[in-house]
């Protein structure tokens, strides 16, 4: 599937690192780095611009190594972008670490999906049928 991009940044257009790859790297498009301190969030910018056909979205993504190894993590995750945006592509970062962290021009910040969807239509009943779990969650089904 081809989808248009506009690519601002001083940065290549984000691409598969290998060929079963579900997503792509977003760098930070940054004029001097910036450092996130412990608790602090911050927007990052990709200079990055991308029309979706109808029917898919955007998902921005943690990279596991950045949250691993610093407690950086995208603080929406995953961040939604509709087919209908048009701005610039950010990344919302928080530092759950106990360092500061800086982030430098390029660096690779969050990681992006694109994903097909399907709009639904609610249909509004007075009951659900039956399962098995039934009205179970949040860890009904963990240890035992």
């Amino acid at each position: 599937m081809k989808v248009k991009i506009v690519n601002r940044s001083r940065h290549a257009t984000p691409h598969y690192a290998t060929s079963q790859s579900a997503g792509m790297d977003l760098r930070a498009n940054i004029e001097s780095p910036i450092l996130l301190n412990p608790g602090d969030r911050m927007l990052v910018k990709t200079g990055l611009f991308m029309q979706l056909p109808e029917g898919f979205e955007a998902q921005v993504r943690p990279r596991s190594g950045l949250a691993y190894k610093h407690g950086v993590t995208v603080l929406n995750s995953p961040g939604t972008i509709d087919a209908d945006y048009r701005g610039e592509i950010g990344v919302i970062l928080i530092n759950h670490g106990v360092e500061p962290f800086e982030i430098t021009d390029g660096e690779r910040v969050a990681q992006m999906v694109i994903a097909k969807y399907e709009s639904i239509q609610w249909n509004e009943v007075d009951e659900l049928d039956a399962s098995d779990r039934g009205e179970g969650g949040f860890g009904s089904t963990g240890k035992k």
